[in-house]
């Protein structure tokens, strides 16, 4: 990465349903703050939604609890962090969708990892009874263009 990391913005939330919207709201003005364009910006909206949603509801078991998330532009990426005290989580332990099977046959839920590697380009899980649960996912951004303040020559 050609830059150092670039603190943008940070949040630390209760880990209740309530407050997605808060979160989702914070990841879109933090990811523009960072210069992405709407689409990208969306694309990382919902893979924060779906950890947020995944340790609201298996973490914390739907009791509530902290979650710490930070966002940064490094280089030509953005980097989300959502740190929790929860459960722990092993994502190895959890069988890809099927994808191809027919919606009536597919269990609900069990799609949001899928979603996050989908809509990332890299998903970490770091597990430690001290420091607890953190998520980094990255998405590779290019750096917004500076405009130049030469008009284009008349042709």
């Amino acid at each position: 990465m050609s830059r150092s990391s670039e603190p943008v913005s940070t949040l630390r939330i209760e880990g209740q349903p309530e407050n997605l919207a808060r979160i989702g709201d914070w990841v879109m003005e933090s990811a523009r703050a960072c210069g992405l364009n709407q689409e990208d910006a969306f694309k990382i909206q919902l893979a924060v939604d779906e950890a947020c949603t995944n340790v609201i509801e298996h973490a914390y078991n739907g009791q509530g609890g902290p979650i710490e998330l930070s966002c940064q532009r490094d280089g030509a990426e953005i980097q989300v962090t959502i740190h929790d005290w929860g459960q722990p989580f092993d994502p190895t332990a959890i069988r890809p969708p099927d994808l191809a099977a027919p919606l009536k046959d597919r269990p609900i839920g069990g799609l949001g990892l899928h979603f996050m590697h989908a809509l990332m380009d890299r998903v970490q899980f770091t597990f430690d009874k001290a420091r607890g649960n953190i998520l980094t996912m990255v998405k590779a951004c290019p750096l917004p263009q500076e405009q130049d303040p030469t008009p284009p020559a008349a042709g």
